[in-house]
């Protein structure tokens, strides 16, 4: 059982521990905010300048060009920005992770812990009951291990597929805006 002082540094651990959390979160709304306005203000001002080149257009040719030229720098922007959001949203869902890691960590010494004491002090002839209780904690364990690792290799493959297409995006924008200002000068 735990005594009064045990409790006591368990439960500040815990309020320190949703401080910590709540800190992090606070500073990961902080730079997604920052990212929010200053990607306003480049749109803002990147669209008033394309809106001053269009208006000084003498053809529709040229038009037509200054427009397929926009297309390319834009994705690009957009990819950026979303890499961006991805990195604030993954450094931060690590952070978390790490911090319930080192609890869960915490808590699994605390069970070992109590479970040992509990077999020390069990009555003669529990040893059966007693080895069950100790093979169930270690069944979990193995399982809370094993998910932690599906879960590991579940967030690699996704960090893996966003890149790829994120890459792509940024392809499939340079090559159309090549072909489309290629076929708009032929005209």
């Amino acid at each position: 059982m735990l005594t009064p002082d045990q409790f006591i540094a368990s439960q500040k651990a815990n309020l320190d521990a949703f401080s910590d959390l709540s800190l992090k979160l606070f500073d990961s709304a902080e730079k997604l905010a920052k990212l929010n306005f200053s990607t306003a203000k480049a749109a803002l001002v990147d669209s008033h300048e394309h809106a001053q080149a269009m208006l000084s257009a003498k053809d529709p040719q040229e038009l037509l060009t200054l427009q397929n030229e926009m297309v390319q720098p834009m994705a690009q922007k957009s990819v950026n920005y979303s890499r961006e959001v991805y990195a604030i949203f993954t450094q931060t869902g690590s952070e978390f992770s790490k911090l319930v890691e080192s609890k869960v960590e915490e808590n699994r010494e605390q069970l070992s812990d109590f479970v040992d004491n509990a077999v020390k002090s069990a009555p003669a002839g529990s040893e059966a009951a007693t080895t069950m209780i100790q093979n169930a904690v270690a069944a979990a364990n193995n399982a809370f291990d094993a998910m932690q690792k599906a879960a590991k290799q579940a967030t690699d493959v996704a960090e893996a597929n966003f890149n790829a297409a994120a890459d792509n995006v940024s392809k499939v924008a340079k090559t159309t805006t090549t072909t489309t200002t290629a076929r708009s000068k032929k005209s």
